[in-house]
């Protein structure tokens, strides 16, 4: 079973950038295809980036050049870079298996909390 432990959230003003990681154990971090999930309150947890192997990414409109995803396979690590931050970023981050029809999401880790200030 594979664990996520996400780190790297915290509060940061408007305009300001973070940079989260997401450690995952098990051996098949480096062959599946990762996404960056968020969740603000009262709201779905929506994907906002994707990485995919070959190094492929996809970004929700919404954090369009602003967010950079990256992996690093022998760290088992999955980051989110996220600069120009804004108010409405704030949330939970989560990182997963990018879910699909076929691929069932791993166990959610904790996530990490991002609060942007105005």
């Amino acid at each position: 079973q594979v664990q996520l432990v996400e780190s790297g959230g915290g509060l940061v003003q408007a305009g300001g950038s973070l940079r989260l990681s997401c450690a995952a154990s098990g051996s098949i971090f480096s062959i599946n295809a990762m996404g960056w999930y968020r969740q603000a309150p009262g709201k779905q947890r929506e994907l906002v980036a994707t990485f995919i192997s070959g190094g492929r990414t996809n970004y929700a409109d919404s954090v369009k050049g602003r967010f950079t995803i990256s992996r690093d396979n022998a760290k088992n690590t999955l980051y989110l870079q996220m600069n120009s931050l804004k108010p409405e970023d704030t949330a939970v981050y989560y990182c997963n298996a990018l879910i699909t029809s076929n691929v069932p999401p791993w166990t959610w880790g904790q996530g990490t909390q991002v609060t942007v200030s105005s």
